[in-house]
């Protein structure tokens, strides 16, 4: 159980204690390369692609641990179609041949099994022959194990040099590594001379400190020898959902990340390439690596979330600053307007966003100016003082009430449509907008048609997701589980939006006792103003997607849990729907929004 102090001792005091002795666990420390069974398997098939028709022909493989082979198997298939003749003259084998062969029906569970539970897939250009196996699994309805897989091919390219070998295919390195076996496009002998290579490449690893299967199979020889050297930062990281923290040699927080496992996650930042080249910066500065485990994956998401914001950790670039984000605000005055801000206050306000760019924001401004007859003028007016009016009173696009041509109460009934499109019913500024959008593409205006969905779909945006977290942050209370695979269950407590507190339940413990503790201790908190009373709207959007997995159980629910019927959520997904599948939106007339949706009122969710 756990209250989320998101403390470390870095943050408290500035500097990072030295790390207690762990005593780690056998799990902790990798599955060694030495007592690990490697099934080497080769395939011959009937072609290049099992989506295209092509079928496996023959299984071979060879089973072997500490350099012994232990076993092989062999056998051919009966692929249910001829074997084309260029195959028949490449490996062999004949349609008489296969007169009589098992069927992969009967092979495949018979292979699966004598590999074993716990084997290692090794093949060379693996993704070619375990396509065909999982396609050949899916279709007999077998169980994929989904084991590990090594790739000869792969690490051959990343061990040997072209001076020592002109390619990579098998009979080039079984040359080279002196073979026992020739390869000769038959099943069991290429899984023969794959395991003399496969030895090879073995020994070669083991020489630059690669020495069990999790580094074996996130091996990159783009990792520098320098990272290498540092894996033994991740010795004492346990294997547990949590944050990790890089810092360097004067305690500063460098990055912080989450994993489910914490010790394998930092692992492959010392053995495993990684393409970010500022990772590489980093890792070429730490020199310590800080734990915190958690007690469920939620609470990992969300303590990375306060940590990189409290920290500000120089090589984190997401979540690094929520304080720049931009909303986009309907002023609470005699005649209000739009205005961008980055901080909602308790005025009275009605704010949509947020945005993290200014120009996305800006172009929900210009669409709400669009569909609303708004004032664009910035200064504050007065019921007594009046001014000339601007060239969009001319235009039709503005009332004009700073000369007085509009009064207060004909300006309201604008503030008020456009208040309701930001909190409850976006259908008229679609309607216009959509409207619009299909008379500049009938006057064939595509950029300009193009210009105005794209500010339609700024305000959709913006709208929709102040919608969606203000559904959950009205919500004073509210306790939610999901099962675990284990048989245990994961328990969240949420107020306002904000995670206050999380648990794990073991297997076969009733989780009731763990709930009404979870409730009773979890962190108590006061709501500011705004739609974001309690936390962030990347906390709240991770908390609402744990929230809406499949399978998720709400327990307790204080208060209402809703969103508007007419809200900018189903527009939104419209749109974006068109959008990615290249279709034109203004093209389509149906309206955005069904007709099969209630009249009025509120939509439950929850």
């Amino acid at each position: 159980m756990s209250q989320l102090d998101l403390r470390t001792p870095a943050s408290r005091d500035g500097a990072a204690p030295p790390a207690p002795p762990v005593q780690g666990t056998f799990d902790e420390l990798g599955t060694p390369l030495r007592s690990t069974t490697f099934v080497v398997v080769d395939l011959e098939t009937t072609g290049g692609s099992p989506a295209a028709g092509s079928r496996i022909t023959e299984i071979g493989a060879v089973k072997v641990c500490g350099g012994q082979r232990l076993g092989e198997f062999q056998t051919l298939v009966d692929p249910g179609c001829p074997v084309p003749p260029f195959v028949a003259v490449l490996t062999g084998i004949t349609d008489a041949m296969l007169l009589g062969a098992p069927t992969i029906e009967a092979v495949l569970p018979a292979f699966l099994e004598w590999a074993g539970p716990d084997a290692v897939f090794v093949a060379h250009n693996a993704p070619f022959d375990m396509g065909f196996l999982q396609h050949a699994c899916r279709e007999t309805g077998v169980p994929w194990p989904g084991r590990r897989v090594v790739d000869t091919a792969r690490l051959a390219r990343q061990l040997v040099t072209r001076d020592e070998t002109p390619n990579c295919k098998l009979s080039s390195l079984a040359a080279f590594f002196g073979a026992t076996t020739t390869p000769n496009h038959r099943a069991l002998a290429d899984a023969q001379a794959t395991v003399d290579v496969l030895h090879g490449l073995l020994e070669r690893l083991g020489g630059i400190g690669v020495h069990s299967v999790e580094e074996l199979v996130t091996y990159s020889a783009r990792v520098t020898p320098q990272q290498r050297r540092k894996r033994h930062l991740a010795d004492r990281m346990p294997t547990a959902p949590g944050v990790y923290v890089f810092r360097d040699a004067q305690g500063r927080a460098l990055y912080v990340g989450t994993s489910r496992n914490l010790r394998a996650r930092v692992r492959t930042y010392f053995t495993a390439s990684e393409p970010r080249r500022r990772m590489r910066e980093m890792v070429a500065l730490a020199t310590s690596v800080d734990a915190i485990v958690c007690a469920t994956p939620l609470e990992a998401e969300v303590r990375e979330l306060r940590l990189i914001a409290e920290l500000r950790p120089r090589y984190n670039r997401r979540s690094k600053h929520p304080e720049r984000q931009v909303w986009l605000k309907l002023t609470d005055e005699a005649f209000p307007r739009l205005s961008l801000v980055r901080q909602v206050r308790d005025d009275g306000g009605a704010y949509i966003g947020p945005w993290s760019s200014s120009q996305s924001a800006e172009q929900a401004m210009a669409a709400v100016h669009e569909a609303f007859r708004l004032r664009q003028c910035t200064p504050r007016l007065s019921l007594r003082v009046r001014t000339s009016a601007c060239a969009l009173a001319g235009m039709g696009r503005c009332g004009a009430p700073c000369d007085g041509s509009e009064t207060r109460e004909d300006y309201a009934v604008h503030a008020d449509a456009v208040r309701q499109a930001f909190t409850a019913d976006v259908r008229p500024a679609v309607e216009l907008l959509e409207a619009r959008i299909c008379a500049l593409a009938a006057q064939e205006r595509f950029e300009d048609a193009a210009a105005a969905r794209d500010r339609l779909a700024a305000l959709l945006r913006g709208a929709s997701r102040v919608q969606r977290l203000r559904a959950l942050t009205s919500v004073p209370q509210l306790l939610a589980a999901r099962a675990r695979d284990d048989g245990g269950w994961e328990l969240a407590a949420v107020r306002h939006g904000r995670l206050v507190g999380a648990a794990a339940v073991p297997p076969g413990v009733h989780p009731r006792p763990h709930a009404d503790a979870l409730v009773a201790t979890a962190e108590q908190v006061e709501p500011g103003p705004g739609p974001l009373p309690c936390a962030g709207a990347e906390e709240v959007e991770r908390v609402l997607a744990w929230l809406e997995t499949p399978g998720t159980r709400l327990v307790e629910l204080e208060g209402t849990w809703a969103s508007p019927a007419f809200g900018a959520g189903g527009p939104r997904r419209r749109l974006d729907a068109a959008t990615e599948a290249d279709v034109v939106p203004f093209a389509d007339r149906r309206p955005l929004l069904t007709s099969s949706r209630p009249a009025a009122g509120w939509e439950r969710v929850g």
